[in-house]
């Protein structure tokens, strides 16, 4: 191994050998209190610490990094305090996650560390976004994303490293190649030669070194940071080293064969730096003892702070508050129930389509924010595929209205990344049956991650949804109640222009991410008076749309109109019509008081039976309000198939179809 010092200090030097070496022994350390059953797990990077520490000493200190499992040097880098990561490893609540979180699954901002999840390859394009960011503010500044082996077989590393090819972010991507993902070696997993020759099919620059001499890891990110920086593009490094125990301990090493270790001890990057810095007489070895004994003492000295933690007591007021982040700024204008009228009296409207006040939102919150970018396929000049960003990139620009290639996946995690780096962002799914792949993203990323670590995501996506436009079963799909039993997501579904316009700018100024339901077969077909001021209608909060004495119908989106048509049809029926606007937080008292006002309840949406939201109502209702029931709750929804495309199949699908059925057997009892 050769090490080649260039314009290296020898203080800078002895820092970056104190830097590995501080790791390892953290290590060591932590795998004697595993086995003493003092800590539950471990994935231990020994052997790897050259790559951890070599790429975070690189960077400025405000550069966001994503590391994994395998990382400790980047946290240990960044001066986080060893005693806090111990209580982060026994699961404390003064650790870094209130004990919500295992091992090296969290983040923190004001280290400019975000936290993995299990899923590989997600943070690659978190790591985008922070890149973008990182471009759009005209800022001398990379992010960093690690990924293994293995992960560079996933959707998201092709769609992460293909969308900073396309627009020419400044990235860098870290390929930790240890040989193995847990028991699969590199042989199974891949056909390339080298991983740093997928570089070439995304048109942008990779290099190949050796992961275990830090000195080349750490001049090498120096070079890359420079490049991608100067250049404003992306860069992927193969880094080579090897997993010198198991996935995690648990795992075990059976399955790899003995030589390898022999070999690669042979490559360990301390003893080689070590031994190094000795024959330079940069260190002798009483020095290097000194450092050792040093080290050992910290460790010991935090240990013991680390072990002062009090017994976590759990809180559920606190574990319930925590998944959503708070909101800090007050609205300014804020629309409800009682002001309605009011504020539409008081200042100027115009009529205005569904979809048109859903473009207003968008326009006057570009306008107030200069932060505010706007993602999605083909909706820069284009329009969209409603024609909702119609003339915007001319008034606001490519850089902030983004045609994404096809990749959503990548633009959810690019959209959090934003967020870290203080940003606020729209992604449109062009259809609401898209969020299938960008799944992970939504569930396990923006959803937990307040919870998980105190990172907010201020994140909205746009999910035109719903039939009636006999568009098949993969741009029909009403989806919602997926999104719905996810703690975390805020989840809007508007039925009125005024109210789509308002709850989507309260979206957009909410700290949370919000998927926000657009019903098409209402985009050009509902109009109604819309302040043309800005303003805000606060989320989770039902509208009482009509008064009536026999069936309260609660419902939202299309169903809305549907039971105002039927209503409007028969007039003997008096209905009393709830919309709830928001899924998710529900208007629990809004709908208690639904139930009261007739004692008679049918559950009205066009997503499917089995499943459907209408099942949490009518289970809420029946055990907190069963004494006010005058009959059984019934359910209106869609049949259980997917929905299909001939439009007279479509119609007995919905669950309109029905509605006039359900009304008559409330009203018989």
């Amino acid at each position: 191994m050769e090490f080649l010092r260039k314009e290296l200090t020898n203080e800078q030097l002895i820092d970056l050998y104190k830097s590995i070496l501080f790791p390892r022994m953290i290590e060591e350390k932590m795998l004697v209190l595993l086995r003493q059953g003092k800590i539950s797990k471990w994935f231990s990077g020994i052997g790897q610490e050259a790559i951890a520490v070599g790429v975070t000493k690189a960077l400025d200190s405000d550069e966001w990094v994503m590391p994994l499992h395998r990382n400790l040097g980047v946290f240990t880098s960044r001066d986080m305090p060893l005693n806090k990561l111990f209580k982060q490893w026994q699961g404390n609540k003064d650790g870094y996650s209130n004990g919500r979180e295992r091992s090296f699954h969290f983040g923190s901002a004001p280290h400019h560390v975000c936290g993995m999840i299990s899923h590989l390859g997600p943070q690659m394009a978190i790591a985008d976004g922070v890149a973008l960011a990182h471009k759009l503010k005209k800022e001398q500044k990379v992010s960093v994303a690690f990924t293994g082996d293995g992960g560079t077989s996933e959707g998201d590393f092709h769609e992460a490293l293909n969308v900073a090819a396309v627009w020419d972010l400044p990235v860098i991507f870290i390929i930790e190649n240890n040989g193995y993902g847990l028991s699969t070696p590199t042989n199974e997993q891949y056909r390339c030669k080298n991983l740093v020759d997928k570089a070439i099919g995304y048109g942008i620059e990779g290099i190949q070194i050796d992961g275990n001499n830090i000195l080349e890891v750490y001049e090498t990110i120096k070079g890359v940071r420079e490049y991608c920086i100067k250049n404003q593009k992306p860069y992927l490094i193969e880094c080579m080293t090897f997993r010198m125990r198991g996935h995690e301990e648990a795992s075990g090493v059976k399955y790899v064969p003995k030589h390898l270790f022999e070999e690669w001890e042979k490559k360990d990057p301390i003893k080689n730096y070590e031994d190094w810095l000795k024959k330079e007489n940069i260190l002798s070895e009483g020095e290097l003892t000194e450092i050792r004994l040093t080290i050992k003492n910290h460790i010991e000295e935090e240990l013991k702070l680390g072990f002062e933690s009090a017994p976590l007591i759990p809180d559920t007021t606190e574990e319930v508050n925590d998944v959503y982040a708070p909101r800090v700024n007050a609205p300014e204008k804020l629309i409800d129930n009682s002001t309605a009228d009011e504020f539409i009296y008081n200042n100027s409207q115009s009529e205005k389509k569904f979809i048109n006040a859903i473009s207003d939102a968008l326009e006057q919150s570009l306008t107030r924010y200069d932060n505010f970018v706007l993602m999605g396929q083909d909706i820069a000049e284009y329009g969209g595929a409603f024609k909702v960003t119609e003339g915007f990139t001319e008034k606001f620009g490519k850089d902030r209205i983004r045609n994404t290639p096809i990749c959503e996946s990548a633009i959810v995690g690019a959209s959090l990344g934003l967020c870290l780096s203080g940003m606020k962002s729209m992604m449109e799914m062009q259809f609401a049956d898209f969020a299938t792949v960008g799944f992970n993203q939504i569930i396990n990323n923006l959803a937990k991650i307040h919870y998980r670590w105190g990172q907010n995501a201020d994140v909205v996506v746009r999910m035109p949804t719903g039939g009636g436009v006999g568009a098949g079963p993969f741009h029909s799909q009403s989806n919602e109640a997926w999104f719905v039993h996810t703690p975390g997501l805020k989840v809007i579904y508007p039925s009125t222009p005024i109210d789509a316009k308002g709850l989507l700018i309260a979206a957009i100024n909410d700290p949370n991410p919000v998927l926000f339901f657009e019903h098409k077969a209402l985009y050009r077909s509902v109009s109604g008076m819309v302040p043309d001021d800005y303003y805000e209608i606060e989320i989770g909060k039902a509208k009482h749309v009509k008064s009536g004495a026999d069936i309260s119908i609660i419902t939202y989106g299309a169903g809305v109109h549907w039971a105002l048509d039927y209503q409007k049809n028969n007039p003997s029926v008096s209905l009393d019509i709830l919309d709830l606007r928001t899924l998710l937080p529900l208007d629990y008292e809004a709908i208690r008081a639904a139930v009261m006002r007739t004692g008679k309840v049918l559950i009205l949406h066009e997503d499917s039976l089995i499943g459907g939201i209408g099942g949490e109502i009518s289970a809420w209702i029946t055990e907190n309000c069963f004494q006010q029931l005058d009959a059984p709750i019934l359910r209106c929804a869609s049949l259980d198939t997917p929905i299909p495309f001939n439009l007279d199949l479509e119609k007995n699908f919905m669950a309109n179809a029905r509605l006039g059925e359900y009304v008559e057997r409330l009203l018989g009892y």
